[in-house]
């Protein structure tokens, strides 16, 4: 193991497609390359020469599990470019989106993807139904995605790709007897998550993952506005946050990498956590207290509890909005200019979204950015995967053994690709 070459072309339980090669050489990683082969698609070219109302419903195709958080990061770009101000209404249900997505996305990540390697398995359906504990986890796993799908169906109209969030407004409001509906669902899906919270809370993985951190904070904690933070203090408004953010061309890779004034940082429920946890809805707070302890954290795996810890507050907070909100049938705002430039940057599941956008004066787009989470995190997951290995390496660990743990490393971070079957076998030389 002291010189060896790894390879994995494809990684399991992680969305989408990404292949590993490591090249080790007397104990030390000489080569570590995380390649994503599924990124873009030449989405920011075929923004050119559509119209800005069809871009949100296009753009959401970047990606099926997150495509909610695209649809409102480029709402948000083109009624910025517009001088379109949203009603509170629409912000309500712009919240209520966010918070069904990553009750429904954090669920999916935790069960399906995180919690078979905490008990041993390969799959999350290999867990034993007749087993109590076993048992509890299977339905509370699709209990909680159930609510987080139902929620964004009500708001949204779809779970994925939404059709009702528009520049302006929403298309559609929820009817009363589903506001009810959900109301009893959330209330009821309470205890799951917080079972949910201690399953990542006793876990015993550990990883040492010292970097910087940085997401968009607000006070009351929110995923829609506020300003990017970092974990020195520094503030950035989210009209510059490309301005601080270096492109990094990763030849073997088809995703762009960023640094941060020349180093690598993180997006992300850990970094969120890590930068607002005392912003967190107050019943949140209060049931997760034991939990939340851990926050500030630099162990990569907190990654997962942190996002146990933003189901039950988003949970928390669509209670408090559909408990306190009349919907009604409103017009879309109207823009109040015909051409512009907007920058539209929001929390997605995995981290900080960013979607620039420049209008025409007829309504066309001219071009336009994006800039997702996983590209950020690029840099940090390769850097984390090197010294893993010969972290592994020095206590003399099989190949097999060096492999799981590489793929639960990848996986605490949460990385956006279709998901793969399964890993293919580790080829060594």
């Amino acid at each position: 193991m002291h010189n060896a070459d790894l390879s994995l072309t494809e990684i399991s339980k992680v969305e989408g497609a990404a292949s590993l090669n490591v090249k080790v050489k007397n104990g030390k990683v000489a080569e570590c390359k995380f390649t994503i082969t599924e990124f873009k698609r030449f989405y920011t070219q075929a923004m050119r020469g559509k119209h800005y109302a069809a871009l949100p419903q296009f753009l959401s195709r970047v990606c099926g599990t997150c495509s909610n958080a695209h649809i409102l990061c480029s709402i948000e770009s083109c009624e910025k470019a517009l001088g379109i101000t949203p009603t509170p209404q629409s912000m309500t249900m712009k919240k209520l989106t966010i918070s069904g997505l990553n009750i429904r996305d954090h669920a999916l990540h935790l069960y399906l993807f995180a919690l078979p390697d905490i008990y041993g398995i390969d799959a999350f359906l290999d867990l034993d139904e007749n087993n109590p504990e076993q048992h509890q986890i299977l339905h509370d796993a699709f209990e909680i995605k159930e609510v987080g799908n139902f929620l964004a169906t009500i708001i949204a109209g779809r779970s994925v790709h939404g059709l009702y969030p528009t520049v302006g407004g929403f298309l559609q409001i929820p009817k009363p007897e589903d506001v009810a509906t959900a109301i009893k669902k959330l209330k009821d899906v309470r205890p799951a998550v917080l079972r949910t919270i201690k399953i990542f809370e006793n876990c015993k993985f550990n990883f040492d993952n010292k970097t910087h951190y940085m997401a968009l904070t607000c006070n009351p904690f929110g995923f829609l506005e506020g300003e990017i933070k970092n974990d020195i203090g520094e503030v950035i408004q989210e009209a510059d946050y490309r301005d601080h953010l270096e492109r990094v061309i990763i030849p073997y890779s088809q995703a762009s990498g960023y640094r941060h004034e020349g180093e690598s940082f993180m997006v992300g429920s850990l970094a969120r956590l890590n930068l607002s946890k005392d912003t967190l809805h107050e019943n949140t707070k209060k049931d997760a207290a034991s939990a939340l302890v851990k926050f500030p954290s630099t162990n990569i795996f907190d990654n997962n509890l942190a996002q146990a810890v933003e189901i039950l507050h988003g949970v928390d907070v669509a209670l408090d909005l559909l408990e306190t909100t009349k919907f009604k049938k409103e017009a879309l705002a109207k823009p109040t200019r015909k051409s512009g430039v907007g920058i539209g940057v929001i929390e997605a599941p995995r981290g900080t979204l960013y979607h620039k956008v420049s209008i025409g004066e007829d309504g066309v787009v001219l071009e336009g950015e994006i800039i997702v989470p996983t590209g950020q995190n690029q840099i940090n997951i390769e850097r984390d995967i090197a010294r893993l290995i010969e972290e592994l390496i020095e206590k003399d660990l099989s190949k097999e053994d060096i492999q799981f743990e590489m793929e639960k490393l990848i996986r605490a971070y949460d990385p956006c690709m279709s998901c793969a079957a399964h890993f293919l076998k580790v080829n060594w030389s």
